[in-house]
């Protein structure tokens, strides 16, 4: 039996369908937009053998070439690993799903998306979300809540909900994702260009309506066809354990939070638990479960309630302190621009590279073939929180805060025809207590000025964190780790003195409301604001040069029809320019021609040499002439590379010429002007009244 649903949103129509496919899956659905189909499945496993403490909730995400009629390029046809734009893809459809499930549920859950067909009106991975929703509330899983998700746009100033891919990436100053229950919003996502606080939240508000209806058809399909919810029951510690061991955590807790030092304070917080531990499970083994989920909730309760109560943070800050800052650049001579951001605990050092156009990054995906000439990569060992893990490349949160930074400095990077480079950031976390992907921008826009990249305006980050019960909040700024690992919330903000760039928010909670974000974006602007402020006392503006150690770029435009000509038989001309000179020659469709070389010398070498290739004779101009064929008449004299006129016998002398072939031979060297170029092209040259050069004629 198929059912399906359908609801409109920004004006386009969107289905669910159920019945047709993979039937044996917990639950799985087919979400389409006009030529866009997302499949998505969801399914629950068994319990663990072994007891676990947390829960295994895996999102994949794939779009699948053959979705816009593409085969994948390379030499391996197949798709292989997840690309970045299909982890940024599942991380997105996974942070908004994870927080509805109960919280004491460990059976592992897989939800699989494929994205089936691509039609561009929608943005597939936010078909995902709403579809990856939908299968999971029919399946048997206790998720009981439906998630609708879309985009916002802002075009030609309006407010566009769900526009194509094509408007968002050409015409919308706002990228903005965002999903939510009926009743409160769990997840936002957005790279804009430059747009105030009260703009972001009044796109938010646009959404709100149309998650309600996505949500409330998504309920509908339920009520059909949806399977019984497992029961998952909630673990009850023992109360009389609880009421002996509470006043004794509770002093011991206290003692241990005067720490200020993140390493110190959580070692004294395990000793504490391994004490009591030791004690009660020597004589009642079984009672390690309940005196670990005792010292937890005490925990969390006891560090809550005093902030939200008294006004106070753990480490004894203000709801609105920012941690103390440390700023340098400048620190790696060799590099092209550096520098190490420190607040707080919390430390990243940011690494610019400057190269020629060819080392862009091609991105091959189901819309277009791309390259990116800004990059920026996040690495997150785990001696940065005192840890020991293999390092065997980067893990999909490491992807995920390398791109929020990357979005966070794409509206302020100058364009390609004032600042022709590849540019390239790496932020290494050399210390972590909350808020690396924040340092990594500020420490980006740092080594972008140091190394001088001429950015419009300066980004820095800050991470926002909330402390929730009932109808007492807190909104923290600058959280630390244990305020994200407690807290509610972590919600990090971009922007430059004008306004956002970028925003990534999560949460713990089923929800929230309007007004908190509200609240939480101008607060972060008021710890932005500082933050710039720090940073621009350490290096005012972008350096007016460039590193003595990074390439010069040089940049030509020449006629589309001497591309060939530049490029030769095979590459053969162009190489022959290069030589072995380490230095790189990229060429457009549309004639522009970037020239890399390590240094001013080569670079206005291999300059010289490409336009000599590619000029175009002038009447009147003198150029120094190579025979390369002679006949009774006269000359054939090859001007430039692709030139040749002729040198009438009457045009060699003053005298009379009887005999052509006395006065010049083949290879010889001598100055010539062009006399006329005809309609046909023809070149007319004399060397009558051209002086001779110090080289003059070779024979």
């Amino acid at each position: 039996m198929i059912e399906k649903v359908e609801v409109e949103i920004g004006g386009k129509l969107i289905s669910f369908e159920y019945g047709r496919v993979a039937k044996q899956a917990g639950g799985a659905v087919l979400a389409s937009c006009g030529g866009t189909v997302v499949f998505a499945a969801s399914t629950m496993g068994k319990e663990p053998s072994e007891p676990t403490d947390f829960f295994p909730l895996t999102v994949d995400y794939f779009e699948k070439m053959y979705a816009a009629g593409k085969i994948p390029g390379g030499f391996y046809k197949r798709e292989g690993r997840p690309s970045e734009k299909e982890i940024l893809g599942a991380r997105l459809i996974d942070r908004p799903l994870r927080p509805l499930f109960p919280i004491q549920f460990r059976r592992p859950v897989q939800i699989v998306l494929y994205v089936l067909s691509s039609g561009g009106e929608i943005a597939p991975e936010i078909l995902g979300i709403n579809a990856a929703s939908l299968a999971s509330l029919i399946s048997d899983e206790p998720f009981t809540e439906a998630v609708g998700a879309v985009k916002v746009g802002i075009i030609d100033g309006k407010f566009v909900v769900n526009p194509t891919e094509k408007e968002l990436e050409e015409e919308s100053s706002l990228n903005l994702s965002i999903a939510g229950t009926k009743e409160a919003l769990l997840m936002i996502e957005a790279g804009a260009k430059i747009i105030s606080e009260d703009q972001m939240v009044d796109a938010m508000s646009v959404a709100i309506p149309e998650i309600q209806k996505l949500a409330e058809i998504q309920e509908e399909l339920q009520r059909k066809v949806g399977k019984e919810k497992i029961i998952v029951p909630e673990y009850a510690v023992d109360e009389k354990l609880k009421e002996e061991i509470t006043p004794i955590f509770l002093s011991k807790i206290e003692e241990a939070l005067k720490h200020k030092e993140k390493l110190t304070r959580e070692r004294a917080l395990d000793d504490i638990k391994e004490e009591i531990i030791k004690e009660i499970v020597e004589q009642n083994p079984e009672k390690e479960k309940d005196v670990n989920e005792i010292f937890d909730e005490l925990l969390k309760k006891y560090i809550r309630e005093k902030t939200i109560n008294t006004g106070v943070r753990i480490d004894g800050r203000s709801y609105t302190e920012i941690r103390p800052l440390s700023i340098e650049v400048g620190l790696l001579k060799r590099t092209h621009g550096s520098a190490l951001f420190t607040r707080g605990q919390t430390q990243v050092l940011s690494i610019a590279t400057l190269a020629g156009k060819g080392e862009g990054q091609l991105v091959e995906s189901l819309e277009e073939e791309m390259t990116k000439r800004y990059m920026h990569y996040y690495n997150f060992p785990a001696f940065s929180v005192g840890e020991v893990k293999p390092m065997r490349g980067p893990s999909r949160r490491e992807i995920g805060h390398g791109a929020l930074a990357e979005r966070a400095l794409l509206p302020v990077l100058p364009d390609e025809e004032e600042f022709p480079y590849t540019i390239r950031v790496v932020s290494e976390v050399l210390e972590s207590n909350g808020s690396t992907s924040m340092a990594s921008t500020c420490g980006s826009t740092l080594s972008l000025m140091d190394a001088g990249v001429p950015i419009k305006k300066p980004v820095a980050g800050i991470a926002m964190g909330l402390m929730k019960e009932g109808e007492k909040y807190a909104i923290l700024t600058d959280i630390q780790g244990a305020e994200d690992h407690l807290g509610d919330m972590d919600f990090k903000v971009t922007g430059t003195e004008d306004g956002i760039t970028a925003l990534q928010m999560d949460i713990k909670l089923k929800g929230i409301s309007l007004d908190i974000i509200r609240k939480a974006l101008h607060q972060a602007k008021e710890a932005r604001l500082f933050i710039l402020d720090k940073m621009l006392s350490v290096i005012p503006a972008p350096r007016d040069h460039i590193s003595p150690y990074a390439p010069r770029i040089f940049t030509l435009q020449i006629n589309t029809d001497k591309i060939g000509l530049l490029i030769g038989p095979g590459g053969k001309t162009i190489r022959s320019i290069i030589g072995n000179t380490d230095a790189d020659i990229n060429i457009e469709p549309d004639g522009k021609v970037f020239i890399s070389a390590p240094n001013e010398e080569i670079g206005n070498m291999l300059k010289d040499k490409v336009l000599a290739l590619v000029e175009e004779p002038e009447v009147g101009k003198v150029y120094l002439g190579k025979v390369v064929e002679i006949r009774d008449f006269g000359a054939f004299v090859q001007i430039l590379p692709s030139y040749v006129g002729l040198l009438h016998v009457s045009q060699i002398a003053d005298r009379y010429v009887k005999d052509i072939r006395k006065e010049v031979h083949v290879g010889d060297e001598f100055p010539v002007k062009v006399m006329k170029i005809d309609e046909n092209g023809k070149i007319q040259l004399t060397k009558k009244g051209v002086e001779k050069k110090d080289n003059g004629r070779k024979k």
